[in-house]
């Protein structure tokens, strides 16, 4: 089976770089898998992004050194074993709350006697090579989120986990279960403290913490915190920004005046 890549890096401690795909491509996917991103998170939870495009995403990434991983929708072992059988290489499983939930996305995403995980998905095999059913338990990466402050009272625990390689924190949603929906938020003392928090546990525990930064200069800055599973924006951001800034500046020049 081929080496998880990301994997390796976070088990020798070193930081890796990611980014969202939520538009659903394989276009882009390919695109993105192609500007040396360690990971690409395929979003299924809030991303445009059915069973049949989420599949072509991750064997369009899978031509290159970068992870597939997909977001599963939610804590469900059928989306989890589904993206797996497409041959994703790990999986990020939103809102976990405690052990006990952290537990089941690991029982998931794994092959007895580690695993509940049914076996089959001969797609995975065709891309991973024969070994996959007797390997994949050692390559699988399974990143869990801590989204919600209640989860952050249980980080310890959460991080206590065995099977969990990643800690993610979900900003949007950690910040609406502290009454900030819809305001800025990454200033707030009480969100910061959050994160702080879920970090530094992560560190204590050998968990690798994430986070999902809006700007590069706020995932430079995450990075001399401590954080080693950063994301920086997404594909519909990315193409958002850079389309609206290339028409304003045309439209501010003084071309055809």
């Amino acid at each position: 089976m081929r080496e998880n890549l990301t994997l390796a890096k976070l088990k020798e401690g070193k930081a890796t770089l990611g980014c969202w795909l939520t538009i659903g491509s394989p276009v882009v996917a390919a695109i993105m898998a192609r500007c040396g991103f360690d990971w690409l998170i395929i979003d299924t939870e809030h991303g445009s992004v059915g069973y049949d495009s989420m599949l072509v995403c991750v064997h369009e990434i899978l031509a290159t050194n970068t992870t597939p991983i997909v977001r599963v929708a939610w804590n469900d072992a059928a989306l989890i074993k589904r993206a797996l059988d497409a041959g994703a290489m790990g999986i990020l499983v939103p809102m976990v709350m405690n052990s006990e939930e952290a537990k089941r996305a690991v029982d998931a995403a794994k092959f007895p006697p580690k695993g509940a995980r049914s076996v089959g998905g001969f797609v995975a095999q065709i891309f991973h090579g024969e070994d996959y059913p007797s390997k994949a338990n050692e390559q699988i990466l399974v990143a869990v989120q801590i989204e919600h402050i209640d989860a952050v009272k249980r980080a310890k625990e959460i991080c206590s986990v065995d099977g969990v390689d990643v800690v993610f924190i979900g900003p949007n949603d950690l910040a609406a279960s502290i009454g900030l929906i819809g305001k800025p938020f990454r200033e707030n003392p009480q969100w910061q403290s959050a994160v702080q928090k879920v970090l530094e546990i992560a560190n204590e525990m050998g968990k690798a913490a994430g986070l999902q930064c809006g700007t590069v200069e706020e995932g430079k800055e995450r990075l001399k915190q401590g954080f080693r599973f950063l994301a920086v924006s997404s594909d519909a951001r990315l193409l958002h920004q850079s389309l609206c800034q290339l028409v304003e500046e045309f439209q501010s020049s003084e071309v055809g005046n």
